[in-house]
């Protein structure tokens, strides 16, 4: 019965998928991406990668792209002649990285009806699927499973509440059982998974920490930014939204001339930073206009108005605000810590998130209410640089020792692949 509702519902999603889509920019990018698309399969795809065994990853969004980064360029130097097939469910992920070259063949995913899956798998044929820490299709898990695709997880973490836990989960713990294997950030997932009968599972970590430590080493010098900064302390506000800013902006107008401020938004809306703009006492100047040629010395604040640069400019910071966690869940903190920064986020959503909780109990990063909560811990940062850099020196080395996932994970590819 859960299956035919799961059918139905996927039916009407793909209905209001594209009803809703003329008044809705992102998903009238993904409406757009998807036309045609498995006539683009038949044709352009699969005359690039006839004869080739083909690997299939699949990232739901940015976030899980950057996970699934490190593994997709080791298999690419385990096995040079394969092709590599990425594909995206969101436009926020496609559009930014449809042109990265580590992959042969980069669209967006088609909706999971029964008819796109079997039409997908059967033109792609997958030798190996890789789905990103989520992602769980039930029809395209099947068609795999039918294909005879060894399907892989990994970077995936499991809590109780979730509904594969739950006595009505029976369905959604079907699609789990799918996979060949789980590659899971802590013992606590392995455990859950044990308790509804899944053992193919076991810790390799979150691929993140082997993405955010190459960072490091190809980040990018920025004399611009450079310039922007000086010789003032720095604070990086990545990925905020308008909750973010409205904590942000009475903690750096208490801070005017003390310290200075890069603030690159999760979405580069006109209407919102110029609303900012007007409520921050200091001087504010944008990245378009810094590149344009105006200098940006003698500014406090610096908004980046484009996207895909954020990694790099951590290490022009002496600490970091990362946003997301007055909505719907944080952004990446791993970034900043990597460059050893003290880091500070909302204290709402950031539970499920396991390298904050860690770095919070560590003591590399504070979560705040409030405005004032904020103002204390920057103003603590700096004006103590001994405990700023104790705590930045706790994220430095959090993530140093975190790495080593994509290893385990390739020690199992190589396994499954005879």
């Amino acid at each position: 019965m859960v299956k035919f509702i799961y059918q139905v519902a996927i039916q009407v999603f793909a209905f209001l998928f594209r009803f809703v889509a003329p008044f809705n920019h992102k998903l009238k990018l993904g409406v757009e991406g998807r036309k045609g698309l498995l006539n683009r399969l038949r044709t352009s795809f699969a005359a690039q990668a006839a004869g080739r065994p083909v690997a299939w990853f699949h990232a739901a969004s940015l976030g899980e792209f950057e996970q699934g980064r490190p593994v997709m360029e080791a298999y690419r130097n385990a096995y040079p002649g394969h092709f590599i097939l990425l594909t995206f469910f969101s436009p926020s992920g496609y559009e930014i990285r449809k042109n990265y070259t580590g992959a042969d063949f980069i669209c967006y995913l088609p909706i999971d009806t029964p008819g796109n899956a079997r039409e997908f798998v059967e033109i792609v044929n997958p030798h190996i699927a890789f789905f990103i820490k989520y992602e769980f299709w039930f029809n395209y898990l099947r068609e795999l499973r039918k294909n005879g695709t060894y399907i892989l997880s990994f970077s995936s973490i499991f809590r109780p509440g979730q509904i594969f836990f739950k006595f009505y989960g029976g369905f959604f713990r079907e699609k789990l059982r799918y996979f060949n294997h789980f590659f899971v950030q802590n013992q606590a997932s392995v455990s859950l998974l044990a308790g509804i009968g899944i053992r193919a599972a076991s810790i390799a970590g979150d691929t993140r920490f082997d993405r955010v430590r190459a960072i490091v080493s190809n980040a990018r010098e920025m004399p611009e930014i450079g310039r922007f900064k000086g010789d003032k302390q720095c604070l990086v506000a990545g990925s905020v939204w308008d909750a973010d800013m409205q904590v942000l902006i009475p903690a750096l107008n208490a801070l005017t001339g003390k310290l200075k401020a890069i603030i690159a938004p999760h979405e580069i809306k006109d209407h919102e930073i110029a609303g900012w703009r007007s409520k921050l006492n200091g001087r504010s100047i944008l990245y378009s206009e810094v590149t344009a040629g105006q200098n940006p010395e003698g500014f406090d604040y610096l908004i980046i108005n484009n996207i895909g640069m954020l990694s790099s400019l951590y290490r022009y910071g002496s600490m970091a605000y990362i946003g997301g966690s007055f909505g719907a869940g944080l952004h990446n903190i791993l970034e900043a810590a990597t460059f050893g920064l003290p880091i500070a986020f909302g204290n709402k959503s950031y539970h499920r998130f396991q390298e904050a909780v860690d770095l919070i109990e560590k003591g590399g990063a504070f979560a705040v209410a409030d405005g004032n909560q904020l103002l204390k811990t920057l103003e603590n940062w700096a004006g103590n640089q001994e405990e700023a850099l104790r705590a930045g020196n706790v994220s430095a080395e959090y993530v140093k020792s975190g790495t080593g996932a994509t290893d385990l994970i390739m020690e199992k590819v190589k396994q499954a692949m005879g």
